[in-house]
């Protein structure tokens, strides 16, 4: 069946379309929010947070999209502003590890590329790091990110180009080992 034959069963209440809905989108939705969150629990409350939110809204799909774009955009602002929340929260914690830290001198170890390259990805502004995450890991292309994001398709282009040379500055360092 047809995402629009779901849609339109869904938002007259049918739970089985609701069901096959979910069960198409669900892996897309929660690696995307994986992918911004870097967390499995966060993407997991975030992915059942878009399903909420859509399935709240689908009264308001047109269908000048296609669902999942629809339903990409809400789950992509639904982890961006539950990050922000969460880096709100936790800018007021402080580790336990970290007390216990006061007064000595930590030993600092070169991180892996694995962590630095997460690090890295972490550390691009949001603009940046949603787009490389949409394009360069999830395989969204420049006119579903554009349209996801409310962005011009230059843009997108633009922010992916800008977020790849940041990347490749914050990772300089590891060049060399890979091309030896």
């Amino acid at each position: 069946m047809l995402d629009r034959e779901l849609v339109a069963q869904a938002a007259a209440g049918n739970p089985e379309a609701q069901r096959a809905l979910y069960d198409a989108h669900v892996d897309r939705v929660y690696r995307l929010a994986f992918r911004l969150a870097g967390d499995e629990d966060l993407a997991r409350d975030f992915t059942q947070d878009a399903f909420i939110r859509a399935f709240g809204k689908l009264g308001e799909f047109r269908g000048e999209s296609a669902f999942s774009t629809w339903l990409h955009t809400i789950a992509v602002s639904v982890s961006l502003n539950g990050l922000r929340k969460v880096r709100r929260i936790r800018g007021r914690e402080v580790e336990m590890e970290s007390a216990e830290l006061l007064g000595t001198t930590p030993r600092r170890a070169d991180p892996d590329l694995r962590d630095r390259l997460y690090a890295a990805i972490d550390a691009l502004p949001t603009g940046y790091r949603t787009v490389f995450v949409m394009h360069d890991v999830e395989g969204f292309t420049h006119e579903e990110i554009g349209e996801a994001l409310g962005i011009q398709t230059g843009t997108s282009k633009a922010q992916l180009f800008r977020a790849r040379a940041r990347l490749r500055e914050l990772l300089a360092d590891f060049a060399g080992a890979w091309s030896a």
